[in-house]
């Protein structure tokens, strides 16, 4: 019957306890008289408030939870007749007396708990009579609760191996066979229920059997609790006894419990010594049966029971436990032809993860893991289910997390197969996990074969796969999955030259298809591992001619100018332009000049023509200055070529300041400290005398413009130059030129009408310097005296 509401059903709750209360009073005053008669009247009226159908299972677990407390107590006054002259099997006759056969059987297996315990009976015969007489009761919520009351009384009067019921393996068996009937009885009724009532309420009587579960549940617990029970008895009975009640009942519900209650109580060692008749009954499940959590506990379990202890190991080997589990797994997804991608995907996570933790070692198992999932896949579209693409994604980075070792992953075949199946933003994610996998592990790839098949792994942060415009993409999201990619170029490392280079061209292969956004990032990591490779190199020559010629660095240096060379089609020339004057001076720490050169030409041209933003070009000078200034390769004619541009780029920078600072800086191309021979002191005063020029005019132009003088910092710079190049020696910077620059500094402050605090500070700091020197005293202090500050 359907309840009309809580409110009702709280009613009659109410009602059936009051009644239970009622009638336990006048019970428990017969009990104090000992009066039999009267005690079995109202326990009986007791019961019979268990006769309700108007309460739901959680309810009714109430109502018969306050009878079964007073059931207890009874029990307790059965056992005191037999001194008081009323033997049990005359008990046991009498209690089959009571009018309502609810009431009737509750008092018989209360009786005949007593009657067990007593050994005027044969336990066996007792249970055998109880678990019969209770198929009485057909309504499934009375007979569920009264076959649980039958096992909870008789729980510690089974005769195993350690009761008071002792006996051989044939009273053992009679104790399994009584918990099976009870079991398989129960599990009937239970199944029963989901005809109850109508169609619209199924969701309502579902729940409702839910709540029920465990009292059939515990019919196992209580099995596999039976002392005596060995793994023979258990192959050969118990669990095919239970497996066929479990395909048999053809019920979603009760079919995926019942083998979750299997796997959960039964030991380990049973599960692994019978896996295959286990296994062989999960295709044989209803289609809608959730088989893939049941196997997934089922492995589980077995991998954890394997990590307990190395010992184990050759039992799963021999009883070739892998090999069934992946069979079983293959026939649960041919038999289920409905399976949802994400069920099969789960299945092989599960497997993978079995594999992984039992047999590590066996590689070959984890790849035809991956195999037959590529095979399940294989024939459809990328995957678009994001639980399906999740688990796609825990089965590859299974692997990684087990071996903490990508390179064991690039060893397998079907590992980049697995990928192709995800859409392209998964496969970044994935690319991701790998890359992070390197980096965390500090992993090493030494070979360009593997370097080959870990880009086409993670080609999805190389390139794009579906066409999409970079320039859509998350620009954070852009920026750290290059980054990523960036540092993981430095992660690819051989001793070997000639493996190295291979390395370097298979990196370069890969990353020049990336476009115009992606070669920014890419590319300086790539240049500078070659950079690094050329100066392991330094001192051997070859020629490029053919394919054969090992690596040297002119044979690198090709390859580099013709890379850094893509970056200016990349609309990136300030980048190309460093990236050249970081290859120079690989170039001229290897002695090859006419590679330095090359590259200090390629500087110029983007320079010139790329180039445009006014402050770009400030900086691009500078490090062109700088970096010449290093060169020691140069002959007299191409350094003069090089500095007559650097000095006539530095002259026609856009603002005064940038040019004054410019031209001095190419002071320093003439005056070069440790090496013989470039020291020409006159070209060096001509470029400080410039660049006074050019802030002379700077200080003109800011009159104009403010109607004041312009700050002063641009000739304490050039002062600061002077004194430099005075003390190195050059004889073209003399005490009286400095003199002459100080006067005019000082000039400059007492007309300006604003000071510069800054301005006036650095001179000061810089008089300060003089000063010092000549109160130090020696030959700097001399050189210093005819200074008058």
């Amino acid at each position: 019957m359907i309840t009309s509401g809580f409110e009702d059903e709280d009613k009659w709750l109410a009602e059936g306890i009051a009644g239970i209360q009622q009638n336990a009073f006048y019970m428990h005053r017969a009990l104090d008289a000992n009066n039999l008669r009267e005690a079995l009247k109202y326990s009986s009226q007791l019961l019979s408030e268990l006769r309700t159908s108007r309460l739901s299972p959680h309810k009714y677990f109430e109502l018969y939870m306050r009878a079964f407390d007073e059931l207890r107590k009874l029990e307790m006054f059965f056992k005191e007749q037999d001194r008081h002259g009323c033997s049990v099997a005359d008990l046991y006759e009498l209690v089959q007396h009571a009018g309502n056969i609810l009431p009737r059987l509750y008092l018989l297996c209360t009786v005949g708990s007593v009657y067990i315990k007593s050994k005027d009976a044969p336990a066996k015969d007792v249970l055998k009579d109880l678990v019969e007489m209770c198929r009485g009761v057909q309504h499934p919520i009375r007979g569920l609760f009264l076959r649980s009351y039958l096992a909870q009384v008789s729980r510690d009067k089974l005769p195993d191996i350690v009761s008071e019921c002792e006996g051989d393996a044939d009273t053992i068996m009679d104790a399994v066979e009584f918990v099976l009937q009870n079991f398989i009885e129960m599990n009937k009724l239970w199944v029963r229920m989901q005809l109850q009532g109508p169609v619209r309420v199924i969701e309502k009587r579902n729940k409702e059997r839910n709540e029920l579960r465990d009292l059939v549940g515990k019919n196992l617990h209580v099995l596999s609790q039976i002392e005596g029970i060995d793994l023979e008895m258990y192959k050969d009975t118990v669990l095919p006894r239970i497996l066929e009640q479990v395909v048999n009942c053809k019920d979603e519900l009760a079919q995926y419990y019942l083998m979750d209650c299997i796997i959960q109580v039964f030991p380990d060692e049973y599960h692994l010594q019978t896996l295959e008749t286990l296994l062989g009954a999960c295709p044989q499940l209803q289609p809608t049966v959730d088989i893939k959590t049941v196997l997934s506990l089922l492995m589980e379990r077995l991998s954890n029971y394997a990590a307990s202890s190395p010992e184990l190991l050759p039992e799963f080997l021999q009883v070739e436990a892998f090999a069934k589990l992946s069979n079983a797994i293959g026939k649960v997804i041919e038999a289920q032809v409905d399976m949802p991608v994400v069920g099969a995907i789960t299945l092989y996570v599960s497997l993978l993860t079995f594999t992984l933790r039992v047999h590590p070692d066996r590689l070959d198992y984890v790849d035809q893991v991956l195999g037959a999932c590529v095979k399940k896949l294989s024939g459809k579209a990328k995957l678009e289910d994001t639980k399906a693409t999740k688990q796609v994604v825990a089965l590859l980075s299974a692997p990684l997390e087990k071996y903490n070792d990508i390179v064991t992953a690039l060893t397998l075949s079907n590992y980049p197969c697995v990928m192709d199946h995800l859409d392209d933003g998964t496969n970044k994610v994935m690319a991701m996990v790998i890359i992070q996998s390197i980096m965390t592990n500090n992993t090493c790839i030494s070979t360009a074969d593997k370097v080959e098949v870990l880009f086409e792994l993670i080609k999805g942060l190389i390139k794009d796969l579906d066409g999409t415009p970079v320039d859509e993409l998350d620009e954070e999201d852009f920026k750290e999955e290059q980054n990523s990619v960036a540092r993981l170029i430095h992660m690819l490392y051989n001793d070997d030259p000639e493996e190295m280079l291979k390395i370097i061209c298979t990196v370069r292969k890969h990353i020049m298809t990336g476009g115009p956004k992606r070669l920014p990032f890419t590319v300086p990591p790539l240049v500078f591992s070659a950079l690094k490779l050329i100066r392991r190199l330094q001192g051997q020559d070859g020629e490029v001619d053919g394919e054969e010629v090992p690596a040297t660095p002119k044979k690198i240096f090709q390859l580099l100018n013709q890379t850094v060379e893509a970056l200016s089609y990349a609309q990136s020339p300030e980048l190309a332009l460093r990236l050249y004057l970081q290859c120079a001076e690989a170039a001229n720490d290897s002695d090859l000049e006419p590679v330095a050169y090359e590259c200090f030409t390629q500087a110029f041209l983007l320079y010139e023509e790329e180039i445009a933003d006014s402050k770009a070009q400030v900086t691009a000078i500078h490090l062109i200055i700088g970096t010449l200034q290093r060169m020691n390769v140069f002959g007299v004619e191409n350094r003069d070529t090089l500095t007559h541009k650097a000095t006539g780029y530095s002259a026609k920078l856009l603002k005064k300041p940038d040019q004054c600072r410019a031209v001095y800086a190419c002071s320093h191309l003439f005056w070069v400290d440790d090496q013989d021979g470039i020291k020409d002191g006159e070209r060096v005063l001509l470029c400080l005398k410039r660049s006074l020029r050019i802030a002379n005019a700077a200080q003109q132009m800011a009159n104009v413009a403010r109607g004041s003088s312009g700050p002063i910092t641009l000739f304490v710079e050039i002062l600061n130059k002077y004194l430099y190049f005075f003390e190195k020696g050059n004889p073209q910077i003399t005490g009286a030129a400095i003199q002459g620059l100080i006067e005019l500094i000082k000039n400059m402050q007492s007309d300006t009408t604003t000071p510069d605090r800054a301005s006036d500070a650095f001179f000061a700091s810089a008089l300060r310097y003089i000063q010092f020197q000549k109160e130090k005293g020696g030959a700097m202090g001399e050189l210093y005296n005819s200074i008058n500050v």
